[in-house]
């Protein structure tokens, strides 16, 4: 009996061990095989776009391989700008300035998992814009441009999240805006843009509608000859009223700033403060206050 223990001890012993050790190996075995199994993701090689021009009513073409690069949510292209791609935007400026009746439109795209950092309605067409300064800094003239903003889907960055050329050029016969112009003069006078603040801020979140807003102002500015943009700062009561005129002060500042880093140039925009002096409502209350805590937007 003792020797018969000692048996089924060392049976049940082996057995266990044969279980474990083979089970684990099994289970090891089984997952390198599946590891050799996973297929590796696909890389998709990012989108390319040509600097590519062409006039179909006239003899023009351009096609660089080079053009404006951007990093993802960033509506201010990558510098420098390569030779080659100057050596072609100096042909399209001869081209352009030697007829009196083209016009260039200029089309940016991006994703909708860009973030839109610019006080445009969309970032295609602050990158639109971010070129269109360039171009006119070489001579071409800015009121023979358009800009405009296009989402694209299927557009990929590359590993450091850079787009390659996300533009499209198109060159058409140049049409008489002084009308649509005028209009949209008098509409933004009748109605300027009000930026709100909270108390003792500059900082300003832009809606979409104010967005357009500024558009609109950025538009007529660059089309108009003498045009300007005026930006008065006002504050509520709290305070000094020489410190609320220099915080309106730094609001107006802050905004003209704003537009300048977005592509409004400094030398059309004058900031000027009121302080608490031209209060719009009620300053014994909360929701008065706050509506005199504002920055206005206009042209003239």
């Amino acid at each position: 009996m003792y020797l018969l223990g000692i048996l089924l001890t060392i049976s049940i012993g082996t057995y266990f061990s044969w279980k474990l050790c083979c089970s684990h190996d099994l289970d090891e075995e089984k997952q390198t095989q599946d590891e050799v199994n996973i297929e590796p993701k696909a890389y998709k090689n990012p989108t390319l776009y040509p600097f590519s021009i062409k006039d179909d009513s006239g003899n023009f073409s351009l096609n660089a391989t080079d053009n404006f690069n951007f990093e993802s949510s960033k509506y201010n292209f990558l510098s420098p700008v390569s030779s080659s791609l100057d050596m072609e935007i100096g042909k399209l400026k001869d081209y352009l300035t030697s007829t009196n009746n083209k016009s260039l439109s200029i089309t940016g795209f991006y994703t909708p998992d860009e973030q839109n950092t610019s006080v445009y309605p969309n970032l295609g067409v602050a990158r639109a814009i971010s070129v269109k300064n360039y171009l006119n800094s070489k001579g071409v003239p800015s009121k023979i441009m358009n800009t405009y903003g296009k989402e694209e889907i299927d557009m990929i960055a590359d590993s450091l999240k850079v787009y390659y050329g996300p533009l499209a050029f198109s060159i058409s016969e140049l049409k008489d805006d002084s009308e649509e112009l005028s209009k949209l003069g008098e509409f933004i006078k009748a109605h300027p843009l009000v930026l709100y603040f909270k108390t003792g801020q500059s900082n300003i979140s832009l809606n979409s509608e104010e967005r357009q807003e500024l558009a609109d102002i950025a538009k007529y500015l660059d089309k108009v000859e003498g045009s300007s943009c005026i930006i008065t700062g006002h504050t509520d009561n709290t305070g000094d009223a020489t410190v609320n005129l220099g915080l309106g002060q730094k609001r107006a500042d802050f905004t003209k700033q704003y537009l300048v880093n977005n592509g409004i140039p400094s030398d059309k925009i004058t900031a000027i403060s009121k302080g608490q002096t031209e209060p719009i409502a009620d300053n014994t209350t909360e929701e008065g206050k706050a509506k005199n805590r504002r920055t206005v937007i206009t042209i003239k």
